[in-house]
């Protein structure tokens, strides 16, 4: 059948399911897949001459995946054991965009699947249960941890975004590098814990209790650590850009090098505090108190 001969709108039988569509369709996304090769007119097709059907010796269960496709360019939404049975088709036809698609958006979906919260609320209890405690690099976004004793447990290198820590009794626990953006620790007591280069942007910390914490280096930007126990608390190079330290208590703390610039720290208690070479043009000082502050080379 010859390009002249082909009507602009095809009927297709696959494997007994009927289907209609256009030359369009079959020939313009996958230029180089067999059906766009078939509805060329360089082919012969075989067609049942009294219905009108063209057809095609496959299952045509996921035939209508294909037609929306060649339309659309968008890969539907499967249970995952239909993939493997769409991408035979997508193979058996040729549509090389289709096969890409459908492999990056299983990778896709595999990857989204790995990043949801691998334990539980009662995982956690369960762990706290034993002795030494080690959830370094786990993922608990979003959970609520809120109330429980998990003194002296190791999240270094954890995925906490989002998680609720309000209340919690971290005394001498462990956050070195971890991702804890968004979460809350809303008076938790987390004295004498370890968030070396945390990611805590927009976390809240108020009420908290931090003495002797090291924060050296975390992305402490937009946090609220309003009315917040920071005595003698490392904050050396820490980036408290527009952190909310109203009402703070800050006295010894060491905040050598960390970045304030929009930080509210009024009312905050800066006795004693090392704030050596900190630019403090654009932090809000009003009410603080800075007897005995350490000011060497801070640029007011």
């Amino acid at each position: 059948m010859m390009s002249s001969d082909l009507p602009s709108v095809i009927h297709l039988n696959i494997g007994g399911k009927k289907f209609s569509t256009t030359i369009d369709t079959l020939t313009q996304r996958e230029p180089h897949s067999m059906l766009a090769a078939m509805f060329s007119g360089r082919h012969s097709v075989c067609k049942d001459h009294q219905k009108g059907f063209v057809f095609v010796d496959r299952d045509g269960k996921h035939f209508r995946h294909i037609l929306n496709w060649l339309r659309d360019g968008v890969v539907p939404i499967l249970q995952d054991s239909e993939y493997p049975e769409l991408l035979r088709e997508a193979e058996y036809y040729q549509l090389l965009g289709l096969i890409e698609s459908i492999n990056s958006f299983i990778h896709k979906r595999k990857e989204d699947e790995e990043s949801k919260a691998e334990l539980t609320r009662m995982d956690v209890i369960k762990c706290i249960q034993s002795e030494r405690v080690r959830l370094r690099g786990v993922n608990l976004s979003g959970l609520d941890l809120s109330k429980l004793d998990l003194s002296g447990v190791d999240f270094s290198f954890a995925c906490l975004r989002d998680a609720f820590f309000s209340r919690a009794n971290l005394q001498s626990a462990k956050f070195r590098d971890a991702e804890a953006d968004g979460s809350n620790f809303h008076n938790a007591n987390l004295r004498e814990c370890e968030f070396i280069s945390a990611n805590l942007g927009g976390a809240v910390l108020a009420g908290a209790n931090l003495q002797s914490a090291n924060l050296q280096d975390a992305c402490l930007i937009h946090c609220s650590f309003s009315g917040a126990d920071l005595r003698s608390a490392h904050l050396q190079t820490a980036d408290l850009t527009e952190a909310n330290l109203e009402g703070a208590n800050l006295e010894g703390a060491n905040l050598k090098g960390a970045k304030l610039s929009g930080a509210n720290l009024q009312g905050a208690n800066l006795q004693r505090a090392y704030l050596r070479q900190v630019d403090l043009r654009d932090t809000l000082l009003e009410g603080a108190k800075l007897g005995g502050a350490n000011l060497l080379g801070a640029i007011r």
